[in-house]
């Protein structure tokens, strides 16, 4: 199975998000600045993430995203089925309905390679759903043993983080 670049690119968004002050917001364009990435194709994830209830968009000049919940209640999977949408990577099209010799009539169950597909494709969501964006972190803080990453995280955010006042 292949994914966008936008699921990767969503994750890391979302995590940098997550370091935000309660009050704060950051641009997509500082978003994209900081992961080296194009603007337009990070705001058309940010937009889906903002679609599913996973980020809060503050429009204007000083807007920007937050999440829209805590880091512990987003799983990888809610990103993954934000950015690539719910359907199923294999989709069967009856190919045994089709050439010289198809099957007689409707098939009344899927086949064999269409069961095993979707069965993979359960587990690999059920494992994406156990893992949320604060298990992320919290692997993260554990690797960075000199403290380098959420150096280079924060003294981003100190200098491109709007915060908004309380209404």
């Amino acid at each position: 199975m292949k994914m966008s670049d936008g699921v990767e690119q969503a994750i890391h968004s979302v995590a940098m998000l997550a370091g935000l002050q309660s009050n704060g917001v950051l641009s997509a364009g500082a978003l994209a600045e900081f992961h080296g990435v194009s603007t337009s194709y990070l705001l058309k994830h940010l937009q889906a993430l903002s679609g599913a209830g996973l980020l809060v968009a503050q429009p204007g000049p000083t807007g920007g995203y937050r999440l829209a919940r805590t880091p512990d209640q987003i799983t990888l999977l809610d990103v993954v089925l934000a950015v690539e949408g719910s359907a199923p990577a294999f989709r069967c099209s009856e190919i045994r309905q089709r050439g010289p010799n198809p099957l007689p009539g409707k098939p009344t169950s899927p086949c064999g390679i269409n069961a095993a597909m979707l069965r993979a494709e359960r587990v690999y969501r059920d494992e994406l759903a156990k893992v949320s964006i604060a298990d992320v972190l919290g692997d993260l803080r554990a690797k960075d043993t000199d403290g380098a990453i959420a150096a280079r995280g924060c003294a981003f955010l100190e200098l491109n983080e709007r915060r908004r006042n309380a209404n």
